[in-house]
């Protein structure tokens, strides 16, 4: 349509010939002598009212003699390039959803001597493609980037007078206000944000009046309408990302008020508890928490300093958290107290004792599989016992839910629940960390020292996470506190006997990292005593639509929303993905689902995209849906067709060995015949006691 629109003016701005046409010529000549005419006597003052030009033109013209603009200018002003700089850069969103425009008319505009350009709110060009002869001309005029296209600074034209008016409008010729720029004509479309509809920038078309159409005004539009779109589908994408990086966080402040603002400052998220925690700690009239409000507050969004006087909210520091996005600030996340008396000063946080009741049973494990039940059962035969465990599994699996079912079934179940995550420090502060210190142990200690994790565990339980991560010189003093019960802090030389139960987890192999020489034989045989495995989600046979069912429930009215429902096909896609996040990726899912559902309902098109790509073009039994058939490699013949009347399990094993086969044995492209992954097919190999080397041994010619 962009292409059509742009053509059309191309046309025009061939010379025709007939009678019609000089005809027409003529009248706009006339025209625009009348209009010449009715702007020396509105400059000269002696005629005001009634002259025979557009309405918008008049206002226009009012508003440009109220600002003192000098009739008599023959260029718009030009602002400096370190300022055109850090304009672009804070209006980058709006290029970079102009970009695909833009580029359209360096090609198309050529030769029909007009020019685009992109300026931002207050009509300050940023950018211009098109015509080469056109661009060079307009710099007589400062019609490029840099130039200041305001009604105030240059006086009726097609972009400042769109900004100050709000609408599309076209200005020919004389109808401009400075005399040195009614050689052109424009056309300028203003761009609208996406959410609150407020004017961010502008799309003008320009050019030498000869020529110029009045179609440009509908080209302006259309294009305008194209960065809108946009700049919708780029601001949408963002604020998924934010609202995903917010999720990350939230489950730490889960007594506490949550806001997630945008860029902006405009209202992406805000709890249930969010409205009531400000009221009371703040004690001022707030705006309707609704999606997309700006709210004003101090420090946020590039608001100055105010007070609630002016209507701005005076947030304390340590409410805010950056919401980072590729390494950069793109969001702020308020983290609301309970109540202001409650707040810690920044710094002053203390490790404390984490247990939880709600959470410290094997009833509040979701999941009814062979497999989780077969784990949980181990578990509670091993909680009463006085004797470390070691709880494997991959990440995301739910190791710490095990931890915190294991203390609350053991006999330390009244005392503490510390979790520490080794890998979440550094080397350096690991000791410390775990041992404590004493005052002066070391440059930048605490003048008071500090408790460490194994002493504030005392009498309960401490669960390490990522044991793996231990350096293998701070392994032998964590054997020595399991064995003899004894710690020095760093730094001192007296004992301190503790009486800690450890439950230490990994994602990791510890006998490979053992034959690696990176974990200490004797310290994993201390920890290993006991061992659970904790299985993946894709071997947990039926636990998908509860974990969902749950999740759903559970974080709806954490947020205050309705629990979302999952269309027919997008539970299909859920059920047959591998999950390689597990259970907090599912639990991740339902969530961004919960927030983002905009009607209640999610289906295919609304699941990341990671898990589409994934799961494409593949039934519910892990094969190819019916479509065009997926190339064959050029040695392999297509599979033998199995008997109708086989079952299920024996047609996919033999497919499996058929595809394999003709293959040549490659297992990558024998899953992309079969339209499934290779961990898929790993373990369908594995299920069916297929042996790649057995395959291609005859075994077509014994079927046969």
């Amino acid at each position: 349509m962009l292409a059509n629109e742009e053509v059309a003016i191309g046309r025009s701005a061939v010379a025709s010939s007939g009678p019609a046409f000089h005809a027409l010529a003529k009248s706009e000549r006339d025209g625009e002598r009348a209009t010449m005419k009715a702007w020396e006597d509105f400059v000269s003052g002696s005629r005001q009212e009634n002259l025979p030009v557009r309405d918008v033109v008049i206002r226009s013209w009012a508003r440009c003699q109220s600002f003192l603009v000098d009739a008599r200018a023959d260029a718009a002003p030009v602002v400096g390039a370190d300022h055109v700089e850090a304009l672009r850069r804070e209006n980058r969103e709006l290029l970079q959803a102009a970009a695909t425009t833009l580029a359209e008319a360096a090609d198309l505009l050529a030769g029909t001597r007009t020019v685009m350009l992109i300026t931002d709110a207050n009509g300050v060009v940023l950018e211009a493609a098109g015509d080469r002869a056109t661009l060079n001309a307009a710099r007589d005029i400062s019609l490029g980037c840099g130039g200041h296209w305001s009604e105030s600074s240059a006086g009726t034209n097609g972009i400042g007078t769109a900004l100050a008016s709000k609408t599309p409008v076209l200005v020919q010729a004389a109808e401009h206000y400075c005399a040195g720029i009614k050689g052109w004509s424009c056309a300028g479309a203003p761009i609208h944000d996406p959410l609150d509809g407020s004017v961010v920038g502008l799309l003008d078309i320009s050019g030498l009046k000869q020529g110029f159409s009045a179609q440009a005004l509908a080209l302006a539009v259309v294009a305008a309408r194209q960065v809108e779109w946009n700049l919708a589908r780029q601001t949408e994408a963002e604020h998924v990302r934010l609202l995903e990086a917010c999720l990350e966080d939230s489950q730490k402040y889960a007594g506490e008020g949550l806001i997630a603002l945008d860029a902006r400052g405009r209202l992406l998220y805000a709890s249930r508890k969010a409205a009531h925690l400000l009221k009371v700690n703040l004690g001022s009239d707030l705006p309707q928490l609704s999606r997309g409000t700006k709210l004003p507050i101090v420090g946020i969004a590039g608001m100055a300093a105010g007070n609630p006087a002016d209507g701005q909210l005076p947030v304390p520091a340590d409410w805010v958290r950056p919401l980072m996005l590729d390494g950069e600030r793109r969001g702020t996340l308020l983290v609301i107290p309970r109540a202001a008396s409650c707040r810690l000063p920044a710094g002053r946080r203390t490790a404390s004792d984490e247990t939880d009741h709600a959470r410290s049973r094997f009833a509040e494990i979701v999941g009814g599989s062979d497999s989780l039940r077969a784990v949980i059962g181990q578990g509670e035969r091993l909680a009463p016992l006085p004797v470390p465990i070691l709880i494997e599994g991959e990440t995301g699996v739910g190791k710490e839910l095990f931890a915190r079912a294991i203390h609350g079934h053991s006999a330390v179940a009244s005392g503490p629940f510390i979790p520490f995550n080794c890998g979440a420090v550094s080397r350096e502060m690991l000791g410390s960390e775990l041992f404590g210190y004493v005052r002066g142990a070391f440059t930048g200690a605490a003048a008071e020292g500090r408790t460490g994790r194994f002493e504030l565990a005392d009498g309960g339980t401490l669960c390490l996470d990522e044991v793996g991560e231990l350096p293998l010189d701070l392994q032998p003093y964590l054997l020595r506190v399991l064995e003899e019960g004894v710690l020095y802090r760093i730094g001192d030389s007296t004992p301190r006997r503790v009486s800690v139960r450890l439950l230490a987890m990994t994602n990791r192999n510890l006998r490979h990292e053992v034959a690696a020489g990176r974990f200490r034989r004797d310290l994993y045989h201390r920890l290993a005593v006991t061992a659970l495995r904790v299985p993946p989600l894709r071997e947990r046979q039926g636990d998908v639509p509860r974990l969902i069912a749950h999740f759903n429930d559970l974080l709806a009215d954490r947020h205050g929303r309705d629990p979302v429902r999952f269309t027919a096909a997008a539970l299909d896609r859920l059920h047959r993905y591998d999950w390689p996040g597990n259970v907090r990726e599912l639990r991740n899912l339902v969530e961004r689902a919960v927030l983002l559902s905009t009607g209640g309902m999610v289906d295919v098109g609304d699941l990341p995209e990671e898990l589409r790509d994934a799961c494409g073009g593949v039934d519910a039994e892990g094969w190819p849906l019916p479509g065009p058939p997926m190339a064959m490699p050029a040695s392999a013949g297509p599979p033998a067709m199995s008997p109708p009347a086989m079952s299920l399990t024996v047609t996919e094993q033999r497919t499996i060995e058929d595809v394999i086969a003709a293959t040549g044995g490659n297992l990558s492209d024998a899953a992309a015949v079969l339209g499934i992954s290779r961990s898929t097919l790993y373990r369908k190999l594995s299920q069916h006691g297929i042996r790649r080397e057995a395959i291609g041994k005859g075994m077509g010619a014994a079927r046969a």
